[in-house]
């Protein structure tokens, strides 16, 4: 009885394991590593895919949807809140977020409210209203919410920078099972590593997943200074100073009136 036992046990999963292989996704990228050069203004990924669906699959009356994000390296920011104080703007409260993504883009397509529920926008944190914002433990908090002022003014000035953004109706679909979107990359996006993240749904349900890395390098004299600036700090210091006296010595020397 027993052996019977697991044997059904064995072939539940099994069976639930091929349902859950029902759709799979197949991505390609155009790039897998950008070069940051001295010219430089910015360029795009775009991240092609196919839906696979298995011989047993049910056809469905929804469409698919589709969801790709790509979240550049965590960093540390300071948040400040300037008050004005005797005529003066001066800095007063503070927040810090730790390991928050640099970058981050997502297009989809159809708007996220419309893709699936908000319950799993939040449980994956798809959308920049849903990811994780940890706040360091000296601040009093574990994370900041939406309603977050400190978070707001950290999400708009990176909107404005264009390292945020979301485009709605991003993702094309040139046939039924076949899609495609372009990422735009700015000029002044951070070095490191990137994970692209694909997500399927339909008719609001997360059927697959699937996830890339993409390296964004300096090369050349900006990947010495890069580098320099951040090993050796004492040097590149120096070289500025001695760059910024040579250069007012040979301005004066220019402009010197005889």
């Amino acid at each position: 009885m027993t052996r019977f036992a697991a044997w059904f046990t064995l072939c539940a999963l099994a069976l639930a394991a091929t349902q859950a292989r029902a759709e799979q996704l197949i991505v390609a990228l155009s790039a897998e590593e950008v070069r940051i050069t001295s010219n430089f203004t910015g360029t795009s990924i775009t991240v092609f895919g196919a839906i696979e669906r298995d011989a047993a699959t049910v056809s469905r009356a929804e469409f698919y949807d589709v969801v790709v994000s790509i979240k550049g390296p965590p960093e540390t920011v300071v948040t400040r809140r300037k008050d004005r104080l005797v005529g003066i703007w001066l800095n007063s409260e503070s927040r810090t977020f730790v390991n928050i993504p640099s970058f981050y883009a997502v297009n989809s397509s159809r708007p996220l409210s419309e893709v699936t529920t908000p319950q799993i926008l939040k449980r994956f944190q798809i959308g920049a209203d849903d990811l994780v914002f940890p706040v360091s433990a000296g601040d009093g908090a574990q994370s900041a919410g939406q309603d977050d002022a400190f978070r707001q003014a950290f999400v708009r000035l990176k909107q404005q920078d264009g390292l945020y953004r979301t485009e709605a109706y991003g993702v094309k679909f040139p046939g039924t099972e076949i899609f495609q979107t372009a990422v735009q990359i700015p000029a002044n996006v951070p070095v490191g590593r990137y994970v692209v993240t694909v997500y399927l749904f339909r008719d609001g349900a997360m059927l697959a997943s699937d996830q890339s890395e993409i390296r964004i390098s300096k090369m050349g004299f900006e990947q010495f200074t890069f580098d320099l600036a951040h090993n050796q700090g004492l040097i590149y210091g120096l070289i500025c100073v001695i760059l910024a006296v040579f250069t007012g010595w040979l301005a004066g020397l220019i402009f010197r009136r005889d």
